[in-house]
């Protein structure tokens, strides 16, 4: 009985041990009890700007971290350096985290990436909108698509005041887009991007 109660207290050690360590997705690994949070697994879809992942290294918490994706499309990570994660999905990023590290710093290496928020998937509808928020991205995802998801334009808006902010690497760009006039079919529809922010202007009587 006195064996199983110190088993018992070992295990109950060794689990608060492993709960200890978590990260700041700031691109530096900390450590912060209170920080420790399950990640939402996304184990399809690529990752983009914004996105916040938490890698794990088997046995290797000075490695483990929580890392937001930057502008640049990239994190840093300790002992290799810069890791690429634009357009790739979680798996991928695993397998060459677990190649860089077995070429010369860990024997056998077991890497898992988790993707905690999905940030590019998302499109922001802003200003004069009955419901503005966040929404789900969609591949060729239309502005007129958009803003209907968001409850349409209010009677103060002005449909052909509507810009779109999009980062495009380390620069952000802003588009004019007069979508009242592509609805009339005066003018081509506007595709949007993952991450997109668009804002309708309240109008000028």
């Amino acid at each position: 009985m006195h064996v199983m109660r110190s088993l018992s207290a070992v295990l109950a050690l060794l689990g608060f041990v492993a709960c200890a360590t978590s990260s700041s997705p700031s691109g530096t690994s900390t450590t912060d009890p209170a920080a420790v949070a399950p990640p939402v697994e996304h184990l399809s879809g690529t990752l983009g700007v914004g996105d916040v992942i938490e890698i794990r290294v088997f046995r290797e918490p000075d490695l483990a971290g929580v890392f937001r994706v930057t502008r640049t499309g990239a994190i840093e990570m300790p002992l290799i350096g810069t890791v690429q994660l634009m357009g790739r999905e979680p798996d991928e990023v695993a397998s060459e985290i677990r190649s860089r590290l077995a070429a010369g710093y860990l024997k056998e290496p077991q890497v898992a990436v988790f993707v905690r928020e999905h940030n590019s998937q998302k499109v922001y509808v802003l200003g004069q909108v009955a419901k503005p928020g966040t929404f789900p991205y969609e591949d060729g995802m239309s502005i007129i698509q958009a803003i209907t998801n968001a409850g349409g334009f209010t009677r103060l808006a002005s449909t052909n005041g509507v810009t779109v902010t999009r980062a495009v690497g380390e620069v952000e760009r802003r588009f004019s887009v007069p979508v009242g006039d592509i609805g009339s079919g005066k003018a081509p529809n506007f595709t949007l991007q993952q991450g997109d922010i668009i804002f309708v202007q309240e109008a000028l009587f």
